[in-house]
């Protein structure tokens, strides 16, 4: 699993935000700009919604697909390589990087969280951790996949798991907790 950080050490209370007013501005812009130009595209236009992601510094390799009623929390910290999926209604919460491989699929309404917190300090700080989904991976509709987590290359997670620790290579994984059930 990736290295869990604390977005901001000096947040001394879970009512004060860990985000800087820019960061706060960008992000509204995001929303309105997604919402104005995006979400009401059809599939086809495709590289239309990819050129907005480029405009808010998502890292984009070759040509991935991204639904226009995928939700993106933060672009800046999305990495989507050649052929890439995210699915309709996908949710990318991004306040921590979020990877997805080549060929990658992230079916339709995923939930890829990159934060939560440290429930072992009273302030609750926001923590992230890196979400990497591998080249050639399969993560079946409404699954939920935490910080820190790493899908293998060519791994399969079944519809509605709750992925809490890495999927190793080319294996099928499903289950609350997701587990592996067999090779691929």
């Amino acid at each position: 699993m990736s290295e869990t950080q604390i977005v901001n050490p000096e947040q001394n209370s879970p009512y004060e935000s860990p985000w800087t007013a820019e960061n706060r501005f960008l992000r509204v812009l995001w929303e309105f700009c997604w919402l104005l130009f995006c979400s009401w595209t059809p599939k086809p236009l495709n590289e239309w919604r990819l050129f907005w992601l480029r405009v808010f510094d998502a890292k984009i390799h070759g040509t991935p697909f991204v639904h226009q009623r995928a939700r993106i929390a933060i672009p800046w910290n999305l990495i989507l390589h050649d052929r890439a999926c995210l699915g309709d209604r996908a949710n990318a919460y991004s306040l921590g990087e979020i990877e997805i491989g080549p060929r990658a699929t992230v079916a339709q309404e995923v939930y890829l969280s990159s934060a939560s917190h440290d429930f072992n300090d009273s302030a609750l700080p926001l923590t992230v951790a890196k979400i990497t989904i591998g080249e050639g991976a399969f993560v079946g509709a409404r699954a939920f996949v935490l910080p820190g987590v790493r899908i293998g290359a060519g791994a399969v997670v079944g519809a509605c798991s709750v992925v809490t620790k890495d999927v190793p290579d080319n294996v099928i994984a499903a289950g609350n907790p997701c587990r592996v059930l067999r090779p691929r």
